[in-house]
C-alpha cells in the first residue's frame, strides 16, 4: 500500500510531513512513519503476542513454500473464483496489490477473468514464475512508484514502473503491438492484452 518508513536528517518536507503519523527523533536521525491513506497498523507486542500475530498471517508469496502446488491447492479450495480478484485476497495471496495482480495475469499469459478451476498445473507454475519475476524485479528496482506514491526509506522513487507490461500501458509491452484493454473487476481497474493473454 502507500505506508512507509522514512529516514531523514531533519523533519520531512511539507507533503510527506503532513502524513507522518509517528515521528521518532534521535540526536542524529528522524524516523517517520508516512501513510497518506492510513491503511497501516502498528502494534506494540510482547514476544508471545508477536509470535501469535506472525503465525496468524498466511504464507508470503515470496516464501519458497509458496510454489505451484500451493497455488493449485488454493485454487482447488475455492474453484469458482475469478483469477484477478482472487489474487487480491490477502488471506491467500499476501502482498499482492492491484497493479501486481494485473501484471501476474499478464506475465502468466492468462486472462484476468479466468475462473481458477480452468487453470492447469502449468498455469499455476506460470503464475508462480510471474510472481517471482514481478516481486523480485520490483525489489531490484527499489519499488514501483506511481505519481507521488511509493518512496523508499530515504524518500527516493522506485524504478519498477519501467518494467510494467500492461498496468497503465497503452500498448502491451510483451507483444509491442496490441492495445491494452482496461476493465473493472471487483471494483478495481484491471489491464490485459487480448492477444497475449488467454
Amino acid at each position: 500500500m502507500s505506508g512507509s518508513w522514512r529516514i531523514s536528517d531533519s523533519k520531512l518536507d511539507l507533503v510527506a510531513g503532513k502524513h507522518a503519523h509517528i515521528v521518532i527523533v534521535t540526536d542524529k536521525k528522524v524516523l517517520s512513519y508516512v501513510d497518506p491513506r492510513r491503511f497501516g497498523h502498528i502494534y506494540f507486542l510482547s514476544k508471545k503476542n508477536f509470535d501469535q500475530k506472525i503465525n496468524s498471517y498466511p504464507m508470503d508469496i515470496s516464501e519458497p513454500g509458496f510454489d505451484a502446488n500451493h497455488i493449485k491447492a488454493i485454487f482447488e479450495n475455492q474453484p469458482n473464483k475469478v483469477l484477478k480478484t482472487f489474487l487480491l485476497d490477502q488471506k491467500k495471496f499476501s502482498g499482492v496489490g492491484n497493479y501486481i495482480a494485473s501484471e501476474i495475469c499478464a506475465r502468466a499469459k492468462l486472462l484476468p477473468t479466468r475462473i481458477v478451476n480452468t487453470l492447469s498445473k502449468k498455469d499455476c507454475s506460470n503464475i508462480k514464475a510471474a510472481i517471482d519475476l514481478i516481486i523480485f524485479g520490483a525489489v531490484k528496482t527499489q519499488g514501483t512508484t506511481f505519481g507521488g506514491g511509493y518512496r523508499d526509506a530515504f524518500g527516493e522513487k522506485g524504478e519498477g514502473v519501467q518494467h510494467l507490461v500492461v498496468f497503465h500501458q497503452k500498448i502491451c509491452q510483451m507483444c509491442k503491438k496490441t492495445n491494452v484493454v482496461k476493465t473493472v473487476l471487483g471494483g478495481r481497474g484491471t489491464y490485459h492484452c487480448p492477444l497475449c493473454q488467454k
